[in-house]
């Protein structure tokens, strides 16, 4: 896992200068994901394996299959298949994502929840961590029943569990050990 992020890194921050030099973050995005998720298909990657494809047979097909893409965007893809790196558009989306996020102050919050939020809910407690972490947050709400009731965030590395499972689990440690 760590050599696909050493090998992804220097593409996205390269295409993150330009995107961020170019006032283009949000379209490059939009183009990464699709383009990442593309790559990502089982079908691709088989293709992208395949040394009977030459590098503008392979060029046209993912290029035929990501939408109308760009000069630059086009240029980028052609360099990611003549260094042989079209598998790891992925991770460098993943990649741009964090840089474009930091730049943009904004801070993405996995929070799993035991039920669906109701009314004014998610925006409430999306407002509390904004001004918990001094930074927009980029909500990414699951419902896992298996937390029996309240809400689990992770942002970064820190969490917050205020699940019931996880006041179960510490009641039982607790008297476990009394």
């Amino acid at each position: 896992m760590a050599e696909i992020a050493t090998l992804a890194r220097p593409y996205a921050e390269a295409v993150f200068r330009l995107a961020d030099d170019g006032g283009q973050l949000a379209a490059w995005s939009g183009t990464l994901a699709r383009m990442a998720q593309v790559a990502a298909h089982p079908d691709m990657q088989a293709c992208i394996g395949n040394p009977s494809l030459d590098p503008d047979q392979l060029y046209g097909l993912f290029a035929s299959l990501s939408g109308e893409l760009d000069a630059e965007a086009q240029s980028f893809l052609r360099v990611l298949i003549a260094n042989d790196r079209l598998a790891l558009l992925p991770e460098i989306d993943v990649m741009f994502e964090v840089l474009k996020n930091e730049r943009e102050g904004v801070v993405d919050a996995q929070i799993a929840t035991a039920f669906e939020f109701q009314g004014g809910q998610l925006a409430s407690l999306i407002a509390d961590l904004e001004k918990r972490f001094k930074r927009r947050i980029n909500p990414q709400v699951t419902v896992d029943k298996s937390l029996i009731g309240g809400v689990r965030v992770v942002v970064g590395d820190e969490v917050i569990d205020g699940s019931v499972r996880a006041k179960l689990n510490a009641m039982q440690t607790g008297l476990l050990s009394s």
